[in-house]
């Protein structure tokens, strides 16, 4: 394990070390693959930054975070937030883990981290959550609060409205995987029911966050049985050119397949097809 030490002498672990728990967390929280491997690539970006500019891991606080996402000039928005998003995240668990010891100055300073904050103690007291969901939900709210704000002190009056809640999800959507809005629209239901309950607005808003589709068995199988494969067979018009081409390509695609995958279906009595 790779350390170096700071100017007080002490011996640093790397973020390198946290970067596994952190991502374990993740996956737990229902994180998919695919979501996880982009953030390991931000989160030891940022890792070897800090190594780069020989910063003590427990001095980190949200100004570095400016820094290495504005590193580099002229890069598409959208990457940038990605990386700010990644990067609140991994700070979330830092400061949960007493990893690091600066808290967020936006959340000391604003109404919005007031309200974050009691946000918090419901989902811990009042919903029982775990602290793995609790990271989970938080920083997807620090994102929506952050987009409402009409000062530093105060948050804009058309925050919880319907369509400002529909604009802030659509305008997370591109590039984004069907796990995260999935996530991102559960966390707001739950914050939006939390404002309700604690009187904060008038009415549940809850309902106007739209469902995300979650499909099961979506994918077409891999292998037919021997009765589904006749009935294939039989579906082209073999009276047309047409009907006799697609005829064709389907018996050469069956017989290509159930060559190929004889060997390893011996003695289950389905046929693959394609």
């Amino acid at each position: 394990m790779t350390t170096f030490t700071s100017e007080e002498g002490t011996s640093e672990r790397l973020l390198d070390d946290r970067i596994g728990p952190f991502l374990q967390q993740l996956r737990e929280a229902g994180y998919a693959e695919r979501t996880l491997r982009k953030k390991r690539t931000v989160t030891r970006a940022f890792a070897l930054w800090v190594k780069r500019k020989r910063i003590a891991i427990v001095d980190l606080n949200d100004d570095h975070v400016a820094a290495f996402v504005a590193r580099w000039p002229r890069r598409r928005k959208v990457h940038v937030n990605f990386e700010l998003a990644v990067l609140r995240l991994f700070f979330r668990y830092l400061r949960a883990e007493a990893t690091i010891r600066c808290p967020p100055s936006q959340e000391r300073t604003s109404a919005a981290g007031d309200l974050l904050r009691r946000y918090e103690e419901y989902l811990r007291q009042e919903r029982g959550l775990a602290e793995n969901s609790v990271h989970v939900y938080v920083p997807f709210i620090r994102d929506f609060l952050a987009s409402q704000f009409a000062s530093t002190d105060c948050i804009a009056r058309q925050a919880f409205e319907a369509l400002a809640i529909r604009n802030f999800i659509l305008g997370q959507i591109p590039n984004r995987s069907a796990e995260y809005i999935r996530l991102l629209a559960t966390a707001l239901r739950s914050f939006l029911r939390f404002l309700f309950l604690s009187g904060q607005i008038s009415r549940d808003l809850a309902p106007s966050v739209p469902r995300v589709c979650k499909y099961r068995n979506s994918a077409p199988p891999a292998f037919l049985s021997p009765e589904e494969v006749t009935r294939v067979l039989a579906a082209p018009d073999r009276s047309t050119a047409t009907g006799r081409r697609d005829y064709a390509i389907l018996l050469l695609l069956a017989r290509l397949r159930s060559a190929c995958g004889r060997d390893r279906l011996a003695g289950t009595g389905r046929s693959p097809l394609a």
